[in-house]
């Protein structure tokens, strides 16, 4: 008998060794969406916060992603949505512009749905942040090869990104975005995309803003386009791609 029961508690002890194992399983995919590295394609996520709003995002992995090579990041910024709410907004410009635009880069693209106002806002800021922190924490990223790009509002959200957190971009890629008011001491690579044709946005501020960074010695380019109005957003796709051999050589 006493064998038996000596039997009996190795089994029990065992088998709570292996729940006590997979309780941090089971409790990330409680806890949302985004609980483990994900499969080729796009998905909608979330990212749960203590005490903050959940962050709704979508994510692409490229195809052949792997753990034991670094891939490029792209934060992609979404358009305004008016008074509506953002939700799929993120899923959206990634799938009209910046994925098909970037593909070849084998990059993974996070885009997240802003909270509530445009991307300078404090709280936008710290989404961004955070998401970015949990990206690059759960995935193998080039952390030299960071870049942010957006359109419409999304494109001045490249812009504040770039000017205010230098330090986490190697290169900003805004379309069809109002750029900041000055240009003191910016050093972000830059290519901005706009079109003579925009309607909303005036292309001026932003061939002005490109001159006055390459006179400071900045690595600023500007792809000007003709016969696009604003909310044509799938025509800057092919501008966009263009894009891609500087930013290799930004990335040499």
């Amino acid at each position: 008998m006493r064998f038996t029961q000596v039997k009996l508690l190795k089994a029990w002890t065992l088998a709570a060794f292996a729940i006590l194992l997979l309780l941090p399983v089971l409790a990330d995919a409680q806890a949302g969406d985004d609980s483990a590295v994900l499969t080729p394609g796009l998905h909608t996520q979330t990212l749960p916060r203590a005490d903050e709003p959940t962050i709704h995002y979508a994510i692409s992995i490229p195809r052949n992603y792997s753990r034991s090579t670094p891939v490029p990041l792209i934060l992609a910024l979404h358009f305004g949505v008016g008074d509506r709410n953002a939700s799929g907004a993120g899923r959206d410009v990634v799938q009209i512009l910046i994925g098909p635009a970037l593909a070849e880069l084998g990059a993974i693209i996070v885009a997240p749905d802003s909270l509530r106002g445009d991307w300078s806002t404090s709280e936008n800021e710290k989404a961004v942040k955070d998401l970015l922190d949990m990206v690059m924490a759960r995935y193998s990223i080039d952390k030299k090869k960071v870049v942010v790009t957006g359109y419409s509002m999304g494109g001045a959200g490249a812009w504040h990104f770039a000017e205010k957190f230098p330090e986490l971009f190697s290169a900003a890629m805004p379309v069809a975005g109002r750029p900041p008011v000055g240009s003191s001491g910016w050093h972000v690579p830059v290519l901005a995309i706009h079109s003579h044709n925009d309607q909303v946005v005036p292309f001026g501020p932003t061939e002005t803003r490109i001159a006055e960074l390459q006179k400071a010695g900045v690595n600023a380019h500007l792809i000007p386009l003709a016969g696009i109005t604003h909310y044509e957003t799938s025509r800057f796709k092919d501008a966009l791609h263009q894009a891609v051999p500087w930013l290799q050589e930004v990335w040499k």
